[in-house]
Formats: structure tokens, C-alpha cells, sequence
């Protein structure tokens, strides 16, 4: 299978080498591999460079966008800046963090999950994060989310939901939007993926209300947007959090924030999220 990899990258001198070298000594080598470099003021362009000169199948990228660490939009308007170089020869189409080490047989695995389950529009590994010198299960890892740090779609799924939304949110309408047009998603257990930053560690500050906003653009409703809070506050251990998402929910409201969903792709993933909304896993 052709593997077509997009990486956005800001300022991260510190984990692009690393992240590189796992992907060149995969056991099934990606077809491309594209660098977006977002406006870093580090090393970053100059590290990526030195792989394009060694790796045909690696490119680069320069784009200037805000400087500000943010989720969202910054990242997949990153990613499309890569993804308008590529061609249309690809059977999966991935986006990937830039401080994330894979095992030597992790697009070789996804291949052969792909390849057994035709219906099978996303698919990943687990992240872990070190701790006390150790690496353990990233918290916001579980078998029924694909983490946003490491997708993979099936180019016809991907086509379906199309593409990437250019929003805070983006990583959890993709799966609810395969669900809505019958793929399937899978999450190997196998497969440990060094995550080199917790996720959100180097977000502005203006990133905590997001969350609520892009509950409201998937036009969850205020209760599911309540109980979503409520359950991120207790895997951060943080009572913030619900305050947070709550206060994005309502400005995004007030400001009649347009919608990322149609009302039966609304009606759909309001459905879904209640069906999930209490497992605490």
C-alpha cells in the first residue's frame, strides 16, 4: 500500500530528527513523506532539509502562519499547505505529529489492517508519554478514539468526510463523519508510539475555550457539551475544564458561530456521542 505521510511542524528542532528517522526505517517505507515548516523560529527547517538532501521521498514545505501554538485550524490549514503538493497515487493519506517515534513496523501493521477489512476507513497505534523515566499510556488514549497526533485514512474515507475541517474539533468529527458514511476505525494496542509532548503542553493560553466551540460547530447541544466537559475534567483531574468548555460552548453561540455539520450529520453525532458519553475509558 502507498503511504503518503503530511507532518505540520512548529518550532520542533527538538523531535522532527526523531521523528524522521523512525519513519525511514520503517519495514514498509512511505511513499512521501512532506514537512510543513509553520513559521518555526528554531532549527527546524535546516534539520528537515538535511533529510530531503539524503531521502528522495521526503519534502519540505515553508508557510508562515501565526506564531501561537494553537489546535485547530492552524494545524490542518499547515497540513493542506503539504497536501496540495501531493499527487493522487496514495491508498492511505496520513497526518502525523512532528514529536512522534514510530515502531519499525507500524505502517506495515496499519497495511495489513487495511488490507483485511475493506471497510476500514481509519487506523492507528496507542501513545505514550514518559514519566518518571518510564512510558506509559497517554491518558486521552483509548481503543475508541484515534488520537488527532496520529491519523491515518483510507483515501475513499477520507474523500467522504471531506477531508480535514479547518477547526478546533477536527479529530473528532473525522471519526464521527466515517461513522456517519459506514467505515470503521481501529486502534492496535500493539503498536506503541512514542508521543514526545503531551498533548496541549505548549498551547496558548487562548486554546482552553476551544474545545466548548467546537462541541457547539458539531452541533452537540448544550447537555452533551456539559457532560463531555464534565469528563475531560476528570481524566485532567482539572474542574476548569468544564468551566472552559462550557464558556467556549456560549461565546461560540452568541457569536452564531457557523456550523461544521449538516443537521443530519448533527442528528447523527448527537446519537453516537450519548451512546458514549459515560464510558469513563
Amino acid at each position: 500500500m502507498n503511504f503518503y505521510i503530511v507532518i505540520p511542524a512548529h518550532n520542533e528542532e527538538d523531535s522532527i530528527a526523531l521523528t524522521l528517522d523512525s519513519l525511514i526505517k520503517q519495514t514498509l517505507l512511505p511513499k512521501r513523506v512532506v514537512v510543513v515548516n509553520d513559521n518555526s523560529t528554531d532549527s527546524t527547517q535546516k534539520i528537515v532539509e538535511e533529510y530531503v538532501k539524503n531521502h528522495h521521498f521526503i519534502s519540505l514545505v515553508n508557510t508562515t502562519s501565526s506564531e501561537k501554538h494553537l489546535p485547530g485550524a492552524k494545524i490542518i490549514n499547515a497540513f493542506y499547505k503539504g497536501y496540495e503538493i501531493l499527487d493522487d497515487d496514495y491508498d492511505v493519506i496520513c497526518k502525523y505529529d512532528a514529536d512522534l517515534i514510530f515502531p519499525d513496523n507500524y505502517l506495515e501493521t496499519l497495511a495489513l489492517h487495511f488490507k483485511s477489512n475493506d471497510r476500514l476507513g481509519m487506523a492507528a497505534g496507542f501513545c505514550y508519554i514518559e514519566k518518571n523515566n518510564q512510558w506509559v499510556l497517554e491518558n486521552l488514549t483509548g481503543k475508541d478514539h484515534i488520537r488527532g497526533a496520529l491519523k491515518a485514512y483510507r483515501k475513499q474515507c477520507f474523500e467522504d468526510i471531506g477531508k480535514l475541517k479547518q477547526s478546533i474539533g477536527w479529530d473528532t468529527i473525522d471519526e464521527l463523519l466515517a461513522r456517519y458514511y459506514n467505515w470503521e476505525f481501529t486502534t492496535d494496542e500493539s503498536l506503541h508510539v512514542k508521543h514526545l509532548k503531551p498533548t496541549g503542553a505548549s498551547y496558548n493560553k487562548a486554546a482552553k475555550f476551544m474545545q466548548g466551540e467546537a462541541m457547539y460547530k458539531m452541533r452537540l447541544g448544550f447537555a452533551l457539551t456539559f457532560l463531555t466537559g464534565l469528563k475531560m475534567a476528570y481524566k485532567k483531574k482539572k474542574v476548569s475544564v468544564l468551566k472552559d468548555y462550557i464558556s467556549g460552548y456560549f461565546k461560540a453561540s452568541k457569536n452564531k458561530t457557523p456550523y461544521l455539520v449538516s443537521s443530519d450529520q448533527g442528528q447523527f453525532i448527537r446519537k453516537t456521542r450519548w451512546k458514549g458519553i459515560f464510558r469513563l475509558n
